[in-house]
């Protein structure tokens, strides 16, 4: 048995605290230190992750010496891409979120999350899973099957 478990509405709260402290460990701006946000994404989040058959999902783990709260936590998306050879149905999933409390680390609770949310990409067919990695998380991915690629991608803010 898995030590992660599906993320729940009531999880929201918990679920951004996470999402906000592997934003912090990113540094560099980004919404590094600010939380005024939350209140405006809750509402949202917890909508999301009460869609059963949605195309986002995450995965937590409860911290069993604090009830009510989480230790770590994956989300992630299932995306359409137009088809190509190799992957017709455009089925692409995404990592995103990963994140574990500084004091519960080196337990394998993102692992834990990783592949729950691995399975979930597999039970939906997706070809293959995309996320960026940070230089100390990559050992991790790659212990998972990730390998680095040249990625030329770019970014408009709108």
């Amino acid at each position: 048995m898995s030590l992660a478990r599906r993320a729940l509405p009531e999880d929201a709260a918990e679920v951004l605290r996470l999402r906000q402290v592997m934003i912090d460990s990113l540094g560099g701006g980004g919404g590094a230190g600010t939380t005024e946000w939350h209140a405006e994404s809750l509402p949202t989040l917890r909508a999301r992750l009460a869609e059963a058959d949605g195309n986002f999902v995450a995965f937590v783990v409860d911290r069993p010496e604090r009830p009510g709260t989480l230790a770590a936590l994956a989300a992630g998306t299932l995306e359409y891409r137009m088809g190509r050879a190799g992957n017709p149905h455009g089925r692409v999933g995404h990592v995103f979120s990963v994140a574990t409390d500084p004091d519960a680390r080196r337990r394998g609770y993102a692992r834990a999350c990783v592949e729950e949310l691995l399975t979930w990409f597999r039970e939906r067919d997706a070809v293959h899973v995309d996320l960026n990695a940070s230089a100390e998380a990559e050992p991790l991915y790659a212990s998972l099957g990730f390998v680095r690629r040249p990625d030329p991608s770019m970014r408009m803010t709108l």
